[in-house]
C-alpha cells in the first residue's frame, strides 16, 4: 500500500465507533434484560440501527463505505443480465455435463474396484 493514499485517522473517529458499538450493545442488552413487546422491539430497531448507521457514516471509513456502496449500485445498473432462455440453456448444459461426469466417475470407480479385487483376490 502506498502510505500517501491512506487518510490520516481522526481521534474523533474512534469516539464515533465507540458510540456506534455502545448504541448497538445497548439495543441488544435492553432486548435481553427488559421484556419489551414486539412493537417496542421493532420501534427500538427502527430508531437505534439507523442512529448507529448515521454515526458510523460520519467516520472516515463509514464515508468510504457509503461512497463504495453508491458506486457499486451504479455498476450493478451497467450489468447485462442474461435472458430467461440463456439462463435455462446454461442450466441444462450444467446439468447434462454433471450427469455425464457422474457416469464417467461411476464407471471409473467400478473399473478400479474390479482391478483391485482381481489383484488382491478378495472378490469384492
Amino acid at each position: 500500500m502506498n502510505a500517501a493514499t491512506e487518510a490520516p485517522k481522526s481521534g474523533l473517529d474512534i469516539i464515533k465507533w465507540i458510540a456506534v458499538f455502545a448504541i448497538l450493545t445497548l439495543l441488544v442488552v435492553a432486548n435481553y434484560i427488559f421484556e419489551f413487546s414486539t412493537l417496542e422491539r421493532a420501534i427500538g430497531l427502527l430508531v437505534m440501527i439507523p442512529l448507529a448507521g448515521f454515526v458510523a457514516v460520519q467516520t472516515q471509513k463509514g464515508h468510504e463505505f457509503l461512497t463504495f456502496a453508491k458506486e457499486a449500485k451504479l455498476e450493478v445498473r451497467k450489468v447485462v443480465w442474461p435472458t430467461r432462455a440463456e439462463t435455462n440453456q446454461t442450466t441444462i448444459i450444467v446439468a447434462v455435463v454433471t450427469l455425464i461426469m457422474a457416469v464417467i466417475l461411476y464407471l471409473l470407480d467400478m473399473a478400479l474396484l474390479k482391478i483391485v479385487s482381481f489383484l488382491t483376490g478378495l472378490g469384492i
